[in-house]
């Protein structure tokens, strides 16, 4: 299929060779929206995606932070993102323009290693030059994904919103796999340290699959209420009346604590006394957890140094103390680890619970915007003052055109919530003339 040209809503013929993206510059809590160059076809087996939907990740925020990423800025953010096929290179075989998809947020490596190691994984989008091979990030307007037919994920109909597949990219996948790493059984309860966005994913998927409780700890009022309204017990680990999150929970688990709990925070953890501690979840987990349980590590724990990309790396400690001891007497498992969202093992199940209606995702918004607000987005979601927050796309039309063949194909791309602010919209259906 030859190269999409894109119509600009003004209607000339000329293609843009820029686009608005969202990009880290090296300045610790700040984020800017550039022009930069329009992604483009490099290898026959890429596809470019105008991307419809993205959203800012709480990953996103140790990047933010100044913390996590590539050694050399700057970089275009995001890894996850749904969209519309506009271009194909002439070796991918499975997409072809106008296919609607979403994007996991770690592409295929383009060969099987026997060996896996971190680097086989493939490109991490949103990451920068060390972990997104070149590559840019989903909080733009296009998105260039290498090895298109095995990184790309087809949605089955075009009648469903966006945000209904959105967190297929990561968040839900990562909470899912945090419970496998913990392994979780039905009838489990679970303790689910962090109710943002992946925690509050992971406290949905536990009750999904059948968990008897789970317990979702945080200390923000609005997480914890929406904990509550999917069935999960909100406990305020920052509570001087009820102690810390540990203590409230052997009261209500008599028996030694819960069989298995999910760290969804991370390094960048606090204490009950809202003091950095990059321990601290750590340890509550493992006092909270019963004899024979499991612990499942999904927040990010990293220790990169610092660098022009990651400023402030230094602040995170190579070295944490765990309570050994006592995870040993309780035999104790713990698994942890990034989590690529692609996992053929993962991926399939989730889908099929969207597609079904078994699973609805889009309940954890709570703003969605465009993505000239995404500096004011950014800083309020690091205040706690939004769960999750998504970047809507206002294209208004698309031209489709076979240069080879001279033929045209005019295709109607609404996205939901049109213009800068968004809105609760829905999306309309793609519709292609035969």
């Amino acid at each position: 299929m030859p190269p999409a040209n894109d119509t600009p809503a003004n209607g000339t013929s000329a293609a843009k060779k820029t686009m608005r993206a969202v990009v880290w510059e090296g300045k610790p809590y700040e984020i800017a929206v550039r022009d930069v160059p329009r992604a483009q076809i490099v290898q026959p087996e890429d596809a470019i995606v105008r991307i419809t939907t993205a959203a800012i990740c709480g990953s996103d925020l140790h990047t933010y932070h100044g913390l996590i990423g590539s050694k050399t800025p700057p970089w275009q953010m995001g890894h996850e993102g749904v969209g519309v096929v506009v271009e194909v290179g002439p070796a991918t075989e499975h997409f072809k323009v106008g296919d609607r998809v979403l994007i996991p947020g770690a592409g295929d490596a383009g060969f099987y290693s026997v060996d896996k190691t971190a680097g086989d994984q493939g490109p991490i989008y949103g990451q920068g030059p060390d972990y997104s091979q070149g590559l840019g990030g989903s909080q733009a307007e296009y998105l260039r994904v290498p090895f298109a037919d095995d990184s790309l994920v087809a949605i089955p109909d075009d009648f469903s919103s966006d945000l209904d597949w959105l967190f297929l990219t990561d968040i839900f996948i990562t909470a899912w796999t945090g419970l496998d790493m913990a392994r979780f059984q039905a009838g489990d309860a679970v303790a689910v340290f962090g109710a943002g966005p992946v925690g509050l994913m992971c406290a949905y998927a536990a009750l999904l699959r059948g968990a008897s409780r789970v317990y979702a700890i945080d200390h923000v009022r609005d997480r914890l209420d929406k904990a509550a309204s999917i069935g999960a017990i909100p406990i305020d680990f920052s509570s001087e009346e009820l102690g810390t999150a540990s203590e409230q929970i052997l009261r209500r688990e008599p028996t030694g604590g819960v069989e298995r709990s999910v760290d969804c925070i991370g390094q960048e953890c606090v204490n009950h006394r809202l003091k950095s501690q990059q321990n601290y979840v750590l340890q509550e987990a493992i006092r909270v957890t019963k004899f024979n349980g499991g612990i499942g590590i999904v927040g990010v724990y990293a220790a990169l140094g610092k660098s022009a990309g990651t400023p402030l790396g230094e602040l995170m400690d190579k070295e944490l103390s765990i309570p050994i001891p006592e995870m040993w007497l309780k035999n104790l498992t713990i698994g942890s680890g990034s989590v690529n969202p692609s996992l053929y093992e993962v991926l399939p199940k989730a889908y099929e619970l969207v597609k079904s209606g078994r699973a609805r995702l889009d309940w954890v918004v709570t703003s969605q915007i465009g993505i000239e607000d995404a500096p004011k987005a950014y800083e309020r979601f690091d205040k706690k003052q939004e769960i999750k927050v998504v970047i809507r796309f206002p294209w208004a039309r698309e031209q489709l055109v076979a240069a080879s063949e001279a033929v045209k194909a005019d295709a109607d791309i609404e996205t939901a919530d049109e213009g800068r602010n968004g809105g609760s919209g829905e999306r309309r259906p793609l519709t292609f003339p035969v």
